[in-house]
């Protein structure tokens, strides 16, 4: 009997060439040692509710009544909801036809897309259309789309930085194209050289790819590092002499913990260029509810916006959209919320302050705890998260660790990792997962665990990593340098 259809030998290949690090050997291993009765810290994934973030108060109150809203006609729904709340709940269902059980326009609600432009006109200081923006279901499924739409096959490249987040080496895979590598620099603080860009792009063109797009993630991940306004004009100038389609992720702009570089977004610094640049590169930039002090990762809430694209594109691309019919329509809400938040006079401004500051200033405090935990380590080092939500140490792994993890058939990080994973419980990715130079080891882990268990959970790292480098080092002379 020959293989049926979803038989493992006759499934499409693209699906079988996708790796997913994020989610893959170290959280499976993880989540058995759970089911075990181990306590994990699930740091693999930018997950904040799940590390114990409380939610934000007013977006959930509102997106309560919009979810429940025969709670609106109670007498004494005054009694439990701030006016301003109720007054923001009517608001958005009105939006509506039919609430949020209801499909929207496949683009997302407009009146929630005009409030995105509104939000990103006051940011840039440049008005934006609402025609040009789409909501859809986080982040990674604009990405998913507008890979979707640049890719034709596999002579198809999208550069993309490494370390990358795998997402974009599991979509490009997905759709049959090729990842195009360029490396950022981790002793310039994981900084961008435009001099390995060229070099990224002549060597895949001399392979036969036409290199049709450039990711930019800003602020990174896994990398956490801000780009400058210097870099960015740069990669917006190297996108414009080499015809690319620039995709800002730009999903970590509320995520700032330093005020040396604070997030510039590639549309305005494109539109601060002018003529004929801004009217001519094409750009894509996406953001979500997931990140920021939010952390909504489970409500699926995101946006892309499109600069420069031809209006018949931009049909193809609601054409498709069309096919899942609706984005999630509270997720619409709450991203309506993030771009306009309680303003100044309302019932509710002072307490939304109070809370979204003391996420940030928190993770600001986390981000020194576990960059200082990480260098105070023997063989690990590790530059400052400046923003988003990880921390990216180096590991220098002895060459009788490597030699170990060789014998036991494990990529050396991933030894590593698991090996950690085991000692203490924390549950990390391998850098392996994201790419990174040869020979070169590192690990990701989130800044999210509560501030109050991080010193334990960084001096259990240090105890770990200290005996496993006692265990391999070769003292004859292996050093950190």
């Amino acid at each position: 009997m020959s293989p049926r259809a979803l038989d493992y030998e006759s499934l499409n290949e693209n699906v079988k060439k996708v790796q997913y690090a994020v989610r893959g050997e170290l959280y499976l291993r993880a989540s058995e040692l759970q089911k075990e009765g181990k306590k994990i810290i699930f740091t693999n994934v930018g997950n904040p509710h799940a590390l114990g973030q409380r939610p934000l108060t007013f977006p959930r109150q509102v997106v309560a009544l919009c979810q429940a809203p025969f709670l609106l006609d109670d007498p004494n729904v005054g009694l439990i909801f701030p006016a301003d709340a109720i007054a923001r709940a009517k608001h958005y269902l009105a939006l509506t036809t039919g609430g949020l059980g209801a499909y929207s326009d496949s683009r997302g609600l407009p009146g929630v897309r005009k409030e995105v432009a509104d939000f990103i006109g006051r940011r840039d200081g440049y008005p934006s259309d609402p025609e040009l923006i789409f909501l859809t279901d986080g982040a990674s499924k604009g990405v998913m789309q507008m890979l979707n739409a640049i890719i034709r096959g596999g002579q198809d490249g999208i550069l993309v930085p490494v370390p990358q987040y795998p997402l974009y080496s599991a979509a490009i895979s997905l759709f049959g194209g090729s990842l195009v590598p360029y490396f950022l620099e981790e002793t310039a603080n994981w900084g961008l050289d435009i001099n390995n860009l060229r070099e990224s792009v002549a060597q895949a063109r001399s392979k036969g790819i036409t290199v049709r797009a450039m990711v930019i993630i800003n602020p990174g991940n896994p990398t956490g590092q801000c780009l400058s306004e210097a870099n960015l004009k740069e990669i917006l100038w190297f996108c414009y002499r080499e015809n690319l389609v620039l995709l800002g992720d730009e999903v970590y702009q509320q995520n700032i913990y330093q005020d040396e570089r604070p997030f510039l977004s590639a549309r305005k610094v494109l539109l601060d260029l002018g003529l004929p640049i801004s009217k001519e590169l094409q750009l894509v930039s996406f953001h979500t509810v997931s990140k920021g002090y939010w952390g909504e990762c489970g409500q699926r809430g995101g946006y892309f916006e499109m600069i420069n694209i031809p209006p018949r594109t931009v049909d193809e691309i609601y054409k498709v959209a069309s096919i899942s019919l609706s984005p999630n329509v509270p997720a619409q809400i709450f991203l309506g919320l993030m771009v306009n938040p309680p303003k100044p006079g309302d019932i509710s401004y002072e307490q939304f302050v109070r809370e979204s500051k003391g996420i940030i200033e928190s993770l600001r405090r986390r981000a020194h705890i576990m960059t200082d935990g990480f260098n105070s380590c023997r063989n690990v080092i590790c530059n400052f998260t400046e923003g988003a939500m990880y921390s990216f140490p180096q590991i220098r792994l002895p060459p009788r660790a490597i030699e170990a993890a060789k014998r036991a058939g494990k990529v050396p990080d991933v030894f590593y990792c698991l090996k950690l994973l085991e000692a203490t419980g924390i549950s990390t990715v391998p850098g392996s997962g994201f790419g990174q130079k040869e020979g070169v080891f590192h690990l990701r882990t989130t800044i999210l665990p509560a501030e109050e268990e991080m010193p334990e959970i960084m001096a259990s790292f240090k105890k770990f990593n200290d005996e496993f480098m006692e265990q391999y080092e070769d003292h004859r002379g292996y050093s950190r340098m």
